[in-house]
């Protein structure tokens, strides 16, 4: 299925708003739109792995769902639903009122308690979530370091479209840019694959890449267009500078513990989205303290100002 809105350039992978007490905040929806629209963000990613889908119920993915849908009416933002679960029963409802609120696509991660032993049992599961909406393109969500199901994306595209019809592409969160070639020359479909891992997204510029989603874009966003323009204009040095601070910020974050600090990074912005759930842990005064004094010393206030 070829997209209306294939996901081309920053696609952002929001974070899931949560008041000091861990209950979800949708109040804050609001802020986080103005916020990717004031950096040049254009579509956001809701309810995947930075959006910690895996800490939400049932109840509070239709809610967010349905309060992005209500901030972003009559706003350039279009919207993408991760409707991905343990559940298939619980990730059908959720592409079920994706379609319903006009979502310009879905995307799943694969089950990952009770994992699919073969591509074909993969493919059924997604084939169950994408017929829940059959008018909406689905992108199935490869990102085999959280759910440790890997398969050669490149079968999949093959295999899948006979039982996938509204089969758009890949979210392909995977470092291994060999086998992004591969996909991106798989079959003559046209594939759309946003690349998601956003330290290695210079490389897979270069590969072909049209688009990306990534968690950095919450706080970086004017980095990675910096990056993605210099790419395009072919002055390698400014683009290989942006992709730099792009890894010296997830290098940071993730010696804290890359949850707490993004989200720390994003109050600093003056967009509160508010603590992580558990099992993610938080950064205390102390340890926020010393992260803005470090975001200081690099100069990430500067990077990212508009």
């Amino acid at each position: 299925m070829t997209p209306s809105h294939p996901l081309h350039g920053l696609v952002v992978a929001s974070h899931t708003p949560f008041h000091p007490d861990g209950s979800l905040n949708l109040g804050a929806v609001e802020l986080q739109a103005a916020h990717y629209l004031r950096t040049g963000v254009g579509t956001v990613f809701l309810g995947g792995t930075t959006g910690e889908c895996s800490s939400l119920a049932l109840d509070e993915r239709r809610a967010l769902a349905l309060r992005w849908s209500e901030v972003a009416k009559g706003t350039p933002l279009k919207l993408v639903v991760h409707v991905g679960t343990n559940c298939i029963a619980d990730a059908r409802e959720l592409a079920a009122q994706a379609e319903t609120l006009g979502a310009v696509a879905i995307s799943a991660l694969a089950p990952c308690y009770f994992k699919p032993r073969s591509l074909e049992v993969l493919i059924a599961c997604c084939a169950e979530i994408a017929a829940a909406a059959p008018a909406t393109p689905f992108y199935y969500y490869d990102i085999p370091s959280m759910t440790g199901v890997s398969f050669p994306m490149a079968d999949f595209l093959k295999l899948a479209l006979e039982r996938i019809p509204t089969l758009a592409g890949l979210k392909f969160t995977n470092p291994d840019l060999m086998a992004y070639q591969i996909c991106l020359r798989a079959g003559e479909e046209g594939w759309d694959l946003p690349f998601g891992v956003d330290e290695h997204m210079l490389g897979a510029l270069a590969m072909g890449a049209k688009g990306a989603v990534g968690s950095g874009f919450n706080f970086a966003a004017p980095v990675y267009l910096r990056m993605i323009n210099a790419f395009r204009e072919g002055d390698c040095e400014a683009a290989r500078l942006e992709q730099f601070r792009g890894v010296q910020l997830i290098q940071l974050f993730a010696g804290l513990g890359y949850m707490a600090a993004a989200k720390a990074a994003m109050g600093f912005l003056g967009v509160d989205v508010g603590p992580a759930r558990l099992p993610n842990a938080n950064l205390g005064a102390a340890q926020q303290r010393a992260l803005r004094a470090e975001l200081e010393k690099l100069g990430f206030f500067d990077w990212v100002r508009v």
